[in-house]
């Protein structure tokens, strides 16, 4: 995998030299990787190892109170679906509440979740655990039912997961979520990871784990919210500054060459300036948190992913009770 190290200069900002190092598994911090990846054995099926179950619906908008459809016609609302699976690893116990993981864009982790998710339970290194690997409703940024979902700075979208996803779920499958907030997270990539911290940021006491990649915390909320003019850009600008520190956990990445990191701050919409900026903001309040730098990388970076999830998962779950 590749290693850490704690320093590089960024848009003139410059970050204390730390030499080059494996990182720990507890090990907090500002962190740079690569420029060399490779695939975490964790995303290989094993001889041996409890395979999970995966349970695959559709969601049709036409059954939603809180997201009917953002588009329309001349005969009104435009119905869409949203796909979901989920998966539940073989140890667990049918209807009894577990740690789960919300996955935005879920679908895309398909690949890669349910293996990694088999071999770290079975090694010990994560609880027995469910995770909810949901779409949006698609589309992109402004003006699409995923920009709705995804870009809204409020709580919203974790009202939806939690009143119209999970009881259906629950219901459909015999599974249990437990109700401790240290035994929910969620992660996303894009505006995926914006909506899992901000399902963390406004909802503590549901969710308070949270892994983010090439997150969209610039200005691209839509519709204007009066309440955050600058979108997620207002996390790193007022909102973690200003507000006491809550009990979240964060695992925070973003690529050298994210979108927007040739734009000035201006713009409001530099992923890598955005990130960089969340780092600090999460570091003077003294959360738990790390970030990581991928070096020669570039948004959603599917070789950072393969080489760094199931750390990144296991750093996540620190702290938690593993029977």
């Amino acid at each position: 995998m590749a290693k850490l190290s704690g320093s590089i200069a960024l848009l003139g900002l410059v970050w204390s030299s730390i030499p080059t190092f494996a990182a720990g598994a507890d090990a907090e911090g500002d962190f740079v990787i690569g420029p060399n990846y490779t695939n975490a054995p964790e995303l290989m099926i094993k001889a041996g190892v409890p395979c999970g179950m995966l349970h695959q619906f559709t969601m049709n908008s036409e059954d939603s109170k809180i997201y009917p459809g953002i588009a329309k016609n001349q005969t009104g609302v435009v119905p869409y679906q949203r796909q979901v699976c989920v998966y539940v690893p073989q140890q667990y116990v049918a209807g009894t509440p577990a740690p789960f993981i919300v996955v935005q864009d879920g679908m895309s982790y398909t690949n890669r979740l349910p293996a990694i998710l088999d071999n770290l339970i079975h090694q010990g290194r994560l609880p027995v655990m469910i995770a909810v690997m949901i779409n949006s409703g698609g589309g992109d940024a402004q003006g699409s039912q995923r920009g709705l979902e995804y870009d809204t700075v409020s709580d919203k979208y974790t009202t939806f997961i939690e009143t119209e996803a999970l009881p259906r779920i629950a219901k459909d499958y015999n599974v249990g979520f437990t109700r401790d907030p240290e035994g929910r997270a969620t992660m996303g990539c894009s505006s995926g990871a914006a909506a899992a911290f901000t399902m963390a940021w406004f909802r503590p006491d549901l969710y308070r784990r949270v892994l983010s990649y090439s997150g969209t915390f610039v200005n691209q909320q839509s519709p204007l919210n009066p309440d955050s003019p600058h979108g997620a850009w207002e996390y790193h600008e007022n909102f973690i500054s200003k507000s006491a520190p809550k009990p979240i956990r964060i695992w925070l990445h973003v690529s050298e060459q994210d979108l927007g990191f040739q734009r000035d701050e201006g713009s409001l919409h530099n992923w890598v300036l955005a990130n960089q900026r969340m780092a600090a903001a999460l570091k003077a309040k003294g959360y738990h948190y790390r970030y990581v730098f991928s070096k020669e990388s570039q948004h959603c970076d599917g070789k950072v992913k393969d080489d760094t999830l199931p750390d990144a998962l296991t750093w996540l779950w620190q702290g938690y009770p593993l029977k």
